[in-house]
């Protein structure tokens, strides 16, 4: 008899145990509000804009929430919603410490997470509401990892204006494909109706995510990179740090590398002939690092050269990279900038051009091992073509390019 009381207590004691943690786990769905889906979502003061809420376990079992913030806004609260209550903790903003003299830029509003609760939802707000009917809720992404999808994913940040060079913007992509990338996300703003076709045909093909980033709906924006250069705008270049951050995040754990460049630029090794070579060569000879900076080359698109002028239809509009093998080289007055692939796991913040806050050291790439292919226009005009230095490294390409470019062309109707 007494053997079978204590068997029962224990069925009891563990039913229990099972049903209390069961109960911790279950999420608590949020009643009578809105789930955000927008890329941007303005507070109810427009003094913060949320973009996307990520779970970051890396130091400690925070939500970090990325956000566009005014320079004025000093205290938000986090609502948490778990264990079919909600609970509401004070948020520690982290300003990113480079807004180059804009009133908005970005900020991680940090929500450290209650103990015991496993909230898939959350929500802020600038007061410590109890009425939560009206405040917008986002997803925390990364809560569940998954294996990576991808070894390489490159950011493009802040597509705009409507212009249609065609011809690079597919060789660009066709590029990033030869040399190793599964996935390119671009943050568009805006751009022609042919490019929007380029765009329709990779993004049906899976190699392109398109994030919808209409900035200029919420902030006055500017295409220059500093507040002095265009006195009456309130974020500088379309919100391009947001954007690249938030795509760090997005691709955390989805993707080993994550490459940050424009669709101008090409990340060309020319020791080797893959990013997977280049990078298990660099993390051999150069362990521990979280961002690997590329020196910026600039190959004006004024000089060319005639080969494989016939390779692509005539009536196409754009420059033809295959075309630009001339660089300028180094001048004192010319700014020397850096792109970047980066371990995103590593990283906290990051800059456009090197890495702002991370857990590891940044380490600058020699030239002679991995070089930025920048097609743009002159920035030392007056220099004559024996000065500038001749590099061909990407026609190690030019067969596999021309055959799958031209293949795109014939599915875009320009053959």
């Amino acid at each position: 008899m007494r053997l079978c009381f204590t068997i029962l207590l224990l069925n009891i004691v563990f039913l229990t145990s099972v049903y209390y943690y069961a109960a911790v786990d279950r999420v608590a769905e949020p009643k009578r509000v809105t789930i955000s889906r927008d890329t941007i979502t303005p507070l109810g003061n427009n003094k913060t804009f949320v973009i996307s809420a990520y779970y970051d376990g890396r130091r400690s079992r925070s939500v970090r929430v990325l956000t566009i913030s005014h320079k004025d806004v000093k205290t938000l609260y986090c609502g948490f919603y778990c264990k079919n209550k909600f609970v509401s903790v004070r948020a520690i903003i982290v300003v990113h410490s480079e807004w180059f003299g804009f009133q908005y830029g970005p900020a991680d509003v940090v929500c450290p997470e209650p103990s015991k609760c496993f909230s898939h939802h959350i929500s802020i707000h600038w007061s410590n509401t109890k009425n939560i009917s009206h405040v917008p809720v986002f997803e925390i992404k990364n809560r569940n990892p998954q294996p990576f999808s991808a070894n390489f994913t490159v950011c493009i940040s802040t597509m705009f204006g409507s212009q249609e060079n065609i011809l690079q913007f597919v060789q660009s992509l066709e590029m990033y494909r030869l040399l190793g990338a599964q996935k390119v996300v671009i943050y568009k703003n805006s751009c022609s109706e042919a490019i929007g076709q380029v765009l329709d045909y990779y993004v049906s093909e899976g190699f392109v995510e398109i994030v919808p980033w209409p900035i200029d709906k919420y902030l006055r924006t500017s295409d220059s990179w500093h507040q002095s250069m265009d006195y009456t705008s309130q974020i500088g270049y379309y919100g391009q740090l947001m954007t690249l951050n938030d795509c760090l995040y997005r691709n955390m754990y989805k993707s080993r590398y994550v490459t940050l460049n424009d669709i101008d630029e090409i990340i060309l090794p020319r020791l080797h002939k893959t990013w997977d070579e280049l990078m298990e060569a660099l993390e051999k000879k150069y362990p521990g690092s979280s961002a690997y900076l590329i020196d910026n080359h600039y190959y004006p698109m004024n000089i060319t050269v005639p080969n494989f002028q016939n390779a692509f239809p005539k009536n196409l509009p754009g420059t033809n990279i295959l075309q630009l093998i001339y660089y300028e080289p180094k001048s004192q007055y010319v700014w020397k900038n850096h792109k970047m692939i980066v371990n995103p796991r590593e990283v906290i913040h990051t800059l456009v051009h090197s890495i702002l806050r991370s857990y590891k050291r940044s380490l600058k790439v020699p030239s002679h091992i991995v070089a930025l292919h920048h097609n743009h226009i002159p920035t030392q005009p007056n220099l004559p073509l024996s000065s500038l230095i001749k590099d061909t490294t990407i026609w190690k390409y030019n067969s596999s390019l021309i055959t799958n470019v031209n293949k795109v062309l014939r599915q875009l109707k320009y053959h």
